[in-house]
């Protein structure tokens, strides 16, 4: 008699904890097959789980982002508004209407009259014309007064300078603080008639002219 296939009984677990049998024939040579390896578990569901995990939090983030923004551009369009609103500034409100002066006030105030030549050692001869002159500080800040800042213009239209020390009581060289003046003579060469007096501080300031009494 020859001899009849093995057959092979394997018991395995069943997913409710009982046990099930399954039989393979042993195939002739006695080699027995190997059992059937468990079905590997796929990891695309992790991944699309945690993939929709980050787009979720990537929408949040986008969306704090875009809150914060839209909170500042309120901000700053309600400061734009305030400004338009026609509510007056500090600045503006402290003056009539919100408007600048029609004038700028001097910043010094000038008297000028003839006055007698006195001749120094350093004159040329009497053919001089002098001018009194007194100068106040009417600004809030110091005013430079200086000879040279001083122009006599004569009724021909010409202008003379002064002539430096010719005079013995010619002006100082001085700085003024507010509320303080000044008196002295401002002096130019040859006989004349002064009209106008003008005082140009630091010679590019906002001249002051007056006429010569």
């Amino acid at each position: 008699m020859g001899s009849s296939p093995v057959t092979h009984v394997f018991i395995t677990a069943g997913a409710s904890g009982g046990h099930m049998s399954q039989q393979y024939p042993q195939q002739p040579g006695g080699d027995v097959p190997p059992p059937p390896q468990p079905p590997k578990k796929s990891s695309t569901g992790k991944i699309l789980g945690f993939g929709c995990l980050g787009v979720v939090a990537l929408v949040i983030v986008i969306g704090v982002i875009a809150a914060v923004a839209g909170g500042g551009g309120k901000g700053d369009d309600g400061k734009a508004d305030a400004g338009k609103s026609g509510v007056p500034s500090a600045a503006s409100s402290s003056r009539p209407g919100g408007s600048e002066p029609a004038g700028k006030p001097a910043a010094v105030e000038i008297t000028a009259k003839k006055a007698s030549f006195t001749k120094s050692v350093l004159a040329d001869g009497d053919a001089y014309t002098s001018v009194s002159v007194t100068i106040r500080n009417d600004s809030g800040k110091k005013v430079s007064v200086n000879p040279l800042y001083f122009t006599v213009t004569d009724t021909n239209g010409t202008k003379h300078t002064d002539e430096l020390g010719v005079d013995d009581k010619q002006i100082d060289t001085v700085d003024l603080s507010p509320g303080e003046n000044i008196s002295g003579t401002v002096t130019g060469k040859g006989t004349f008639t002064p009209k106008y007096e003008t005082f140009t501080e630091d010679l590019f300031g906002d001249p002051v002219r007056v006429d010569v009494k």
